[in-house]
Formats: C-alpha cells, structure tokens, sequence
C-alpha cells in the first residue's frame, strides 16, 4: 500500500491558540483536533470511545458545563455553535494517543507538529524559571546589602551639597583675621 504525501499547512500560532489551561493540565479541546484532523468531532469522539482504555483520566476529561461556559466568555464571539455535550479536553498525552486510535496519515502529522508545540513551551518554562531563579538570587543579594547601599546613597547625597551650604570647622593654617 502506497502512503499518499499529506502535506500540512497549520500555523504553529493556530495550534497554540487552541491549547488552553483547565485543571492544572494544558488541553486541547475535541472540535479544535477535530478540525485539525480533518475529521467530524462526532468521528473523533467515536473512536475515543472505541478505544476507551488508552485514555485515562489524566489524558482526556469531559468539562463541566462551569468550565466551558467560563471557556466561551473568554471569546468576544462565540465560534462554538450548538453543541449538546461539552466538550472533551486532551492533554498532551491523550494528543499523542489520538494519532494511534485515528489511524491517519494526516492525524500523524499533526500530531508531530502538537508534540513539538508542546516541546517548546516546556522549553519556554524552563527557561523562565531559570530567569526568575536568578533575579530571586539578585533580589536576595539586594536584601542582603540594602543597608550598605543606603549609607552609600547618603555619602553620594553628601557630595552633591555645595561646599559653601556645608558648616564646618576649617582645618590646617589660619591667618590671624581668621582666628575665632
């Protein structure tokens, strides 16, 4: 059998677009992997529930009607249409799973280009937590030294002050017209 070259053209900002927080987990919701897929929402959930076993809690949860209506009011305009259920909600695993009960060429890439999303944002973090590790670390060296820095700011304010504004007592030769 002879593999047809599916070519994808999904932006890398439509993907993240489509990865929302809820519970804890980023989740991509069953209609958004459905359009990405190519496939009827109604296809992909079938075949979720053929295959029920691959997908434990923590890879795909069904939302509460709480959490999707909280999830509409975040769009001006509602793209969601008339839905009966609401929708379920993949984590990155139950993404990567879905490729294998889908069965696709297409499903397959696409999921390669959601793994590696994914990839990157975990990079992302990682990053900014190093960055926020060390401006602590400043932060405490700050902390540690702010009285320092205070007596320098007040030696600093010192030298600002015109030497004639200063009262103070003149050392070294005096002339005797200057003797108190």
């Amino acid at each position: 059998m002879a593999k047809t070259n599916v070519r994808i053209t999904i932006t890398e900002e439509k993907i993240l677009n489509k990865i929302y927080y809820i519970r804890g987990y980023k989740v991509m919701l069953d209609e958004d992997l459905a359009e990405m897929y190519q496939v009827p929402t109604k296809r992909l959930n079938e075949q979720v529930k053929r295959n029920g076993s691959r997908f434990p809690k923590d890879f795909m949860f069904l939302l509460t009607e709480k959490e999707f209506e909280n999830l509409k009011s975040q769009f001006a305009t509602s793209s969601w249409g008339g839905r009966r259920k609401t929708p379920y909600a993949f984590t990155e695993h139950g993404v990567l799973m879905l490729s294998s009960v889908l069965n696709s060429e297409r499903a397959i890439k696409v999921n390669i280009q959601i793994m590696r999303i994914y990839t990157k944002m975990r990079e992302l973090l990682l990053t900014n937590q190093e960055i926020l590790l060390k401006l602590e670390q400043l932060e405490r060296k700050t902390y540690q030294n702010a009285d320092d820095i205070q007596v320098v700011f007040q030696h600093l304010k010192q030298l600002l002050i015109p030497p004639e504004q200063i009262n103070r007592k003149r050392i070294g030769f005096r002339r005797a017209e200057e003797k108190e």
